[in-house]
């Protein structure tokens, strides 16, 4: 619990209040307690801890203490360190009146909770009574007259079971994924030796979508999640689909169940019951494993580090915009943007999904749920003319692969014929075509690298072989996966179709690449993995340190020009500071830099972090500001080099990687089934129009098809990066967090929006 008091009359109060019904802490809690207390901080306020939830609010005393801008440092790994607790007091208008007598002594009247439905409820329950604790304390003589009638509440949403309506995703559930795919990944090794099926439960008594992603990220035979109760006779249905497998060539079944899974009449569905039917019916040799409590541990992965970090940064500029007709507020993610949405709005629409669940209206709590996107794809995925082509291009990186799976089975299912092109355009113009089947790809979707394999060479290279390759294979359609090269390998492709008109066929390019540089898309698939690895490795950096003071790491990312992925590990590890090659530094800027550290160095902070994208600049080298760090900071700190190379390439897809790949394979295949229709006239295909070549990318909140032609406008070939890249606008955020004293732009307001039903494009 973090609560801020401004020392000025100019500044709203503002106040980050940590509050759970359950006392459960998950992964990513402190990245967004560091940020709102950094960022208050920052504004001019005072800073207080109060530690142990709602209860430590009603006791108060040593449970409300003053933070400091050093007392949330290196506190990035995980859980929260503030603790929360189930608080009875809290419940009764007795301790509300407790809780509000605490924070009128320090002069609070704003607070930010990070909690699920029930923690926020109540939240919201004690600013409506407000007005009426403050009558009753002055009444009974405890406080004298406030001046201020009003609380301001902003709300920020922590569970692994992302089963709060009105965000994408909540703070800790992609760590937990994280966790899940690790057992799951090890759990197969073993299982593909002996032949065996696995059930594994997870957690989510009352919301499925730990389990159904988990289903699509590793290709699992089944799921059940209690959202959507399997029809009757499933059992049926579920040995049906394991003999198929069987009968394809897979050594192992794996079956995923939610722990409140349940069947159409209410009835629950346990591991237990479904090893008694497997084993009985199939005489395979089938065992279970209860993930437990394991999900909710561990290191929080970097996008829950980021998530938290932006949604208390949103949440204190709501609160330094709120006024006293300001309804309660959630900070909530949607696609790529954090928004403000009603409180109770988000509650409501949650309640009404347990509603249409008691009522077994299932379909409508899907829907409310906001995972009709997610249960579609995996029904799509699950169960098994034009001939398309899937080619990789560029360097390797991790979901590749489980966008050729989704891409090859889907359109299997759209009946079509599919091609898998290996190496590239090299293999492209030179024959290496042949046809992929659905078994094929199986467990594909947890691979890293390129199965088909990619290089980095360009169609225009061999564009005439290329030309007679489409026509001796007959290919009407071709998926390109991969980084920049595929986008200009694509666009080499349209500009010679009135040259070759073979190449007049409908071509979708899916950005693959840990650079995330591919213009027309705000993600790329592979990004999410490599900034895992750096995160990851920038913590056992740090931590190598402990024993060491006053040592600063110079850490080197890669990116080519497109400064990415150091940007957003800064954010996510905690960096003093990040040099990428879109905004400009010279000598005098890395000066600052070191003075900077040199000032931190006199605190309880004896550790500095520097990450430098590997093209940032010609001259100022990972070699030159190492020495140059090593030289100036000589008596106050000594200095270490880290260059992270091809490392961050490789690795395991992450589930972010793993889901978000899986989905832009189905939709590449889908958009080119439509387009293949437009295109059909007498008995050929002929696609010349701009819109028949297009990127696939998410942009804000939703995938969208771009045609590479209008895309080249907004293209910096010679760096081979977008020339306008939204993330930049968080850079000011990296400074902030680094105690750095910069000016923060706050003319652009945030509207509070209105509940919508999720996306389901961000795991």
């Amino acid at each position: 619990l973090v609560i801020l008091v401004s020392s000025s009359p100019s500044f709203f109060l503002r106040s980050f209040f940590l509050s759970l019904s359950r006392c459960i802490c998950y992964e990513g809690m402190n990245a967004a307690v560091r940020a709102t207390v950094r960022v208050g901080i920052y504004t001019g306020a005072k800073v207080y801890f109060v530690h142990e939830g709602y209860q430590g609010l009603v006791d108060g005393g040593d449970y409300i203490r003053l933070a400091t801008w050093e007392s949330v440092s290196m506190m990035l790994q995980g859980g929260t360190v503030i603790g929360s607790a189930r608080c009875q007091d809290f419940r009764t208008r007795e301790g509300r009146t407790k809780a509000a007598c605490n924070l009128v002594k320090l002069g609070i009247t704003n607070l930010c909770v990070i909690g699920g439905d029930g923690s926020l409820t109540g939240a919201n329950a004690f600013r409506t009574e407000w007005s009426g604790l403050l009558a009753d304390l002055v009444k009974a003589g405890d406080i004298q007259k406030f001046s201020s009638s009003h609380l301001n509440i902003v709300g920020m949403v922590g569970s692994i079971d992302n089963d709060f309506c009105g965000t994408d995703m909540t703070i800790g559930t992609d760590s937990a994924l994280h966790r899940i795919i690790e057992i799951v990944d090890a759990i197969t090794t073993t299982a593909q030796s002996h032949q065996r099926a696995f059930i594994l439960e997870v957690m989510g008594r009352h919301c499925g979508y730990l389990a159904l992603v988990t289903a699509l990220a590793c290709g699992a035979d089944w799921v059940f999640i209690p959202e959507m109760p399997p029809d009757e006779g499933w059992e049926q249905h579920l040995c049906r689909r394991l003999t198929d497998q069987r009968g394809r060539g897979s050594r192992l079944n794996i079956i995923i169940v939610a722990e409140g899974a349940i069947d159409r009449n209410g009835k629950a569905i346990t591991c237990e019951n479904i090893k008694e039917l497997v084993s009985k019916k199939l005489g395979i040799d089938t065992r279970t494993t209860i993930l437990g409590h394991v999900q909710r541990g561990g290191t929080p992965s970097a996008f829950d580090r980021i998530l938290g970090s932006r949604m208390g940064v949103e949440a204190v500029m709501a609160l330094l915009e709120a006024k006293p007709d300001t309804p309660a507020c959630v900070v909530s993610l949607s696609g790529n943007m954090a928004v403000r949405l009603p409180l109770m709005e988000c509650v409501q629409v949650t309640k009404d999904v347990t509603t249409a669940m008691a009522e077994g209206r299932f379909e409508d709590a899907v829907k409310l749920r906001g995972n009709v996107n997610n249960w579609n794809t995996y029904k799509m995925l699950a169960h098994v003319n034009i001939n398309i082509a899937i080619v990789n291009v560029g360097a390797p990186c991790a979901g590749m692969n489980a966008a050729v799976r989704s891409t090859v089975r889907v359109g299997l299912l759209q009946g079509h014929q599919i091609l898998a092109v290996h190496d590239g355009f090299d293999g492209l113009a030179h024959g290496m075509i042949e046809p992929i089947g659905w078994s094929a790809v199986a467990g594909w979707t947890g691979k890293g690298g390129s199965n088909l394999g990619t290089k980095r060479s360009l169609p225009h290279e061999f564009m005439e072989e290329i030309s007679l390759s489409i026509t001796k294979f007959n290919i009407h359609a071709i998926v390109i996966i991969g980084g920049f090269e595929a986008f200009v390998g694509g666009l080499e492709m349209v500009q010679a179709r009135e040259k070759y008109e073979e190449l007049c066929i409908p071509l979708v390019v899916v950005p693959a690449t840990v650079s995330n540089n591919v213009p027309g898309s705000d993600f790329s698939i592979g990004t999410d993995t490599a900034l895992n690895t750096i995160t990851m490795t920038c913590d056992r950096i740090k931590q190598s340190a402990a024993g060491t003071k006053r040592r600063v790491f110079i850490v080197e990312t890669m990116g080519g020009y497109c400064g990415y992925l150091a940007t957003m590990a800064g954010l996510a590890s905690g960096a003093d500071a990040a040099y990428i090659y879109e905004e400009h530094f010279n000598i005098h800027d890395l000066e600052v830099n070191v003075e900077h550290l040199v000032e931190k160095m006199k605190t309880t902070v004896k550790r500095g972090l520097i990450l430098r994208n590997e093209k940032c600049n010609a001259n100022y080298t990972t070699d030159f500001i190492f020495s140059l760090y090593t030289e100036e900071g000589k008596g106050v700190f000594d200095c270490r080099k880290n260059v992270l190379g091809h490392m961050q390439q490789g690795g395991t897809p992450s589930p972010f990687d793993r889901n978000f790949a899986t989905k832009m394979g189905i939709k590449s295949v889908l958009w080119l089934t439509d387009k293949l229709k437009e295109c059909y006239r007498h008995g050929r295909i002929f696609a010349n129009s701009p819109d028949s070549a297009c990127v696939l990318g998410m942009k804000k909140r939703s995938l969208v098809f771009q045609p590479l032609e209008e895309l080249k406008d907004q293209t910096d070939f010679e760096h081979r990066i977008p020339k306008i890249q939204w993330w930049l606008k968080l850079r000011p955020i990296l400074k902030i967090l680094a105690k750095y004293k910069i000016n923060l732009d706050t003319t652009e307001k945030a509207a509070l929006e209105h509940v919508i039903k999720k996306t389901g494009l961000v795991p």
